[in-house]
């Protein structure tokens, strides 16, 4: 049981707590479910890119997928092998190509057909082989938020299977390109099983035709998106979810990758905040807390449902309210419409599976600074990111005023 009072008394409020030992069990389960076959996992760094938690990973033989030249900085020095990285993204800079060739990871994630000759021009001019992955959209629905799906032709990411089979087969011809990946993601947050069934069938097949074209594809990336448990979804077995991707594969001797972010890290972490006031109109009942969207954008930007909890509150007498920052925008909001009891000022509350998608996406608008960060391993706490004050903001800008 966490002790989330004495928590927010030693680090003060707003404040981000993960616990490792839970982030440990949900990679060995993943991994556990992909025994059967020689696989590996790459930690969606965007998730929540603290090093504290990609060195943990790190640790357990976790690799990473990144989005970014930063995260795959991030990835390098908190001690990830760097064959075990994976440099993704819609939009790479020449620079960033550049720098992850030098780095010489496991490969870059390609997305389209111009990217490619992006990364041969810069390959050649250094004179570098790049082992290169595609990224292949497979039309499937995921059926989830569509600001999260990632799979369907609407969508901006990866080729279609015709533009991906033309690639290969030029990356293939190529002295500067080595084409040893196939890679799809269909979207986040993902509770059924269906569209992971359906996506790996449509990708194995395509294997097996590159494999024809005696294009030697070594890595089936099959993405991330498994869902978690906000508030009732059911979500799906592991061990179904691997099975439909054994089946896809039969026969077919490749390393699979699987790219967990969410899964991994969201229900491990929470966020604490304090009740400033309450206060009410005719029609609605508000509690202001210290936390707002610059800390937590995801209720306000996907509508999303975070579960909290008020600490030692008494549960018999409630009744229908909105938490609300002090961000100056209305839609500054963390739950809304939710049955709360009576709180009073410096209650705590705990926003529930707050560890993906969190921290990572939090801002200093409104000059507000970013929130400190925790973890919690073997019954201990320990700070894994000050909280940042008034100098860190300015530290930029005022040597130009």
């Amino acid at each position: 049981m966490i002790n989330f009072k004495k928590l927010s008394n030693k680090y003060d409020t707003p404040l981000y707590v993960y616990n490792f030992d839970e982030i440990t069990k949900n990679y060995n389960e993943l991994k556990n479910a992909f025994k059967a076959r020689k696989s590996m996992l790459c930690y969606a760094v965007k998730a929540n890119s603290n090093l504290s938690v990609l060195k943990h990973l790190a640790k357990l033989g976790s690799g990473c997928d990144c989005v970014s030249i930063g995260e795959v900085k991030r990835a390098l020095l908190a001690g990830v092998d760097k064959y075990k990285i994976i440099f993704s993204g819609v939009g790479k800079k020449d620079s960033e190509i550049r720098e992850a060739l030098q780095k010489d990871i496991l490969m870059l994630n390609l997305e389209s057909e111009e990217e490619m000759l992006r990364v041969e021009k810069i390959a050649k001019e250094l004179d570098k082989n790049a082992r290169i992955s595609i990224r292949v959209n497979p039309d499937i629905d995921p059926k989830t938020h569509p600001y999260i799906s990632t799979g369907l032709h609407e969508n901006k990411f990866g080729v279609d299977i015709d533009t991906a089979k033309k690639m290969y087969l030029y990356a293939n011809k190529s002295k500067n390109l080595t084409p040893i990946g196939i890679h799809y993601h269909i979207g986040s947050q993902i509770v059924k099983a269906l569209p992971f069934k359906e996506a790996a069938l449509v990708m194995g097949n395509l294997l097996r035709s590159l494999k024809a074209a005696n294009i030697d594809i070594k890595f089936f990336d099959i993405g991330g998106g498994v869902g978690i448990k906000y508030k009732d979804e059911i979500t799906i077995s592991l061990y179904d979810y691997a099975q439909n991707i054994f089946e896809a594969l039969k026969n077919e001797d490749v390393t699979i990758v699987c790219e967990p972010g969410r899964y991994m890290v969201g229900n491990c972490g929470y966020l604490l905040t304090k009740v400033l006031y309450e206060k009410a109109n005719d029609k609605k009942r508000f509690v202001i807390v210290d936390a707002g969207m610059n800390d937590l954008v995801r209720p306000s930007l996907y509508q999303a449902y975070h579960d909290f909890e008020v600490i030692g509150a008494n549960d018999d007498e409630k009744s229908l309210a909105d938490i609300v920052g002090p961000i100056c925008e209305s839609g500054d909001f963390l739950a809304k419409d939710r049955q709360m009891p009576k709180t009073k000022h410096d209650d705590l509350i705990v926003i529930k599976s707050a560890g993906a998608y969190g921290f990572t996406m939090s801002s200093n608008y409104n000059t507000r600074c970013k929130v400190a960060e925790i973890a919690l391993e073997d019954g201990k706490d320990r700070l894994i990111r000050r909280r940042e004050n008034f100098e860190d903001l300015i530290e930029l800008e005022k040597e130009y005023i």
